[in-house]
């Protein structure tokens, strides 16, 4: 497996064919990166580790249960959609974001990785319709404060998860301002507590039931 560290904390339970499909994403992430800059150039060596483990942080926070719809929103080339679907084949995820060259890269990836669990929708949130999901999930996309009213007639009551139905984001740094009017129901958990790499040691994990 190309995937070192993600065979450390997620070994037990991946298939032969998830390992494959993570194989994939290690391959091919850097041949589309080199023609389509959906992660930073200067960045794209720490594929690993900076985008796939870090995507897999919700994975620690809420094993999603079979049958689960969950939403990317913000998903550029796929982040955190794609491993999460891969982890959770039985999961269903739609990944939706503005910029259609970023999508490409997804939905080209997704293909040959023979990731079937996948939707994608090339638009705004605000086009997303006729649909309910039980969590919608982002990687630093924009202020929660934001982010809260353009999502929450997307999520359906209830759910059948560890935690009820709602807004998981991935964030860096300080967060106290934007979580301040949660400050009673939001959870926020230190990534440094899921993983030792050092790159987690300011990272964040943002639960909003909604």
């Amino acid at each position: 497996m190309l995937f070192t560290v993600i065979e450390k904390y997620f070994g037990a339970q991946l298939s032969d064919s998830q390992r494959a499909q993570f194989d994939v994403l290690a391959t091919l992430y850097p041949e589309w990166n080199a023609r389509v800059n959906v992660i930073s150039r200067q960045d794209i060596g720490n594929l690993e580790v900076n985008h796939v483990l870090h995507s897999l942080a919700i994975a620690r926070f809420v094993p999603f249960k079979p049958g689960t719809e969950v939403l990317d929103l913000g998903t550029g080339g796929g982040f955190p959609g794609v491993p999460l679907a891969v982890l959770f084949p039985e999961t269903r995820f739609h990944l939706v974001d503005r910029i259609a060259k970023k999508l490409r890269v997804a939905e080209d990836i997704i293909r040959q990785a023979g990731i079937a669990n996948v939707t994608l929708q090339h638009g705004d949130i605000g086009e997303v319709r006729g649909r309910k999901f039980d969590f919608v999930v982002s990687r630093a996309v924009m202020d929660l404060r934001d982010m809260v009213p353009l999502v929450k007639r997307l999520i359906s009551h209830g759910g059948e998860n560890v935690v009820p139905n709602g807004l998981i984001c991935l964030k860096g740094g300080d967060v106290s301002g934007e979580t301040q009017q949660w400050r009673h129901s939001a959870i926020v958990d230190d990534l440094a507590t899921y993983f030792s790499e050092p790159f987690f040691q300011t990272k964040k994990l943002i639960y909003l039931p909604l």
